[in-house]
């Protein structure tokens, strides 16, 4: 029976057999590796990856997917929201860390992108199909329009690439946007820092991005009786995620 695409779970099914095979092809899977897929839905991407790395863990929310999916004994399913799934546990059982895929529900990226971020210690790398103007804001360096929140609290723990667009008619049914392929690579050495301070300071520094620095983030420090020197003579958009990450970490001194 054909599997009609539900709206409220986001669903696009990838059909384009030349987009999936550069998608496994920038992943590389290898036997052994402990990959884990996002929303696998009708298996489109799920068959070239399990085909390589014989064992396969995937997620997904639609109960009618993950029943065909429990019929394949190769796969491991977590019939779930994955905004629940805890990936750290996941790793742990498996022994290794995970190479996270997928193609994933536009409606909650954002969201998916920093759940993940709070197991980032768990992750060896993640691929993902995403709408373009997210991996562009994911990607975007400090000038940029698209520079905000989402780039700085995910470039201060990963190094990330765009890897190549996809056109909506790669897609069944096709969405109304344009979608790339990301890169993640966790960063082996990140800066330590409050993950919370420092996603309360980026929040208010972006809350009024038209505005100076000293409008928002200006009085966020004057509030907190910050001692130091921070130039708010700028725009949030200008200000490199380094510039940030050594703020919070003088504000928590």
């Amino acid at each position: 029976m054909k599997h009609a695409p539900r709206k409220r779970f986001g669903q696009h099914f990838l059909t384009d057999t030349s987009v999936l095979d550069a998608i496994v092809r920038a992943i590389d899977p290898r036997p052994g590796e402990a990959l884990v897929e996002i929303g696998p839905g009708l298996g489109a991407l799920t068959d070239p990856l399990v085909s390589r790395c014989e064992r396969l863990t995937v997620i997904e929310l639609d109960r009618d997917l993950a029943a065909r999916l429990r019929k394949r004994a190769e796969l491991q399913v977590i019939e779930a929201d994955v905004l629940t799934v805890d990936f750290s546990a996941l790793a742990r059982e498996r022994g290794q860390r995970l190479r996270v895929v997928g193609n994933l529900p536009y409606n909650i990226s954002s969201p998916i992108a920093f759940h993940l971020l709070t197991h980032v210690e768990a992750i060896a790398d993640q691929h993902f199909m995403l709408q373009k103007e997210v991996v562009d804001r994911m990607a975007a360096s400090p000038g940029d329009k698209d520079y905000g929140r989402l780039s700085v609290m995910l470039q201060w723990r990963y190094d990330i690439e765009s890897l190549f667009e996809v056109p909506p008619e790669a897609f069944d049914p096709p969405p109304r946007v344009d979608s790339a392929v990301v890169r993640m690579l966790p960063l082996p050495t990140p800066p330590a820092v409050d993950a919370t301070l420092l996603s309360e300071l980026v929040a208010v520094a972006f809350s009024q991005r038209r505005k100076l620095l000293r409008h928002t983030l200006g009085r966020w420090l004057e509030a907190r009786s910050f001692p130091g020197h921070f130039d708010v003579q700028r725009r949030a958009e200008e200000v490199p995620v380094a510039e940030y990450v050594s703020l919070a970490q003088a504000c928590a001194g």
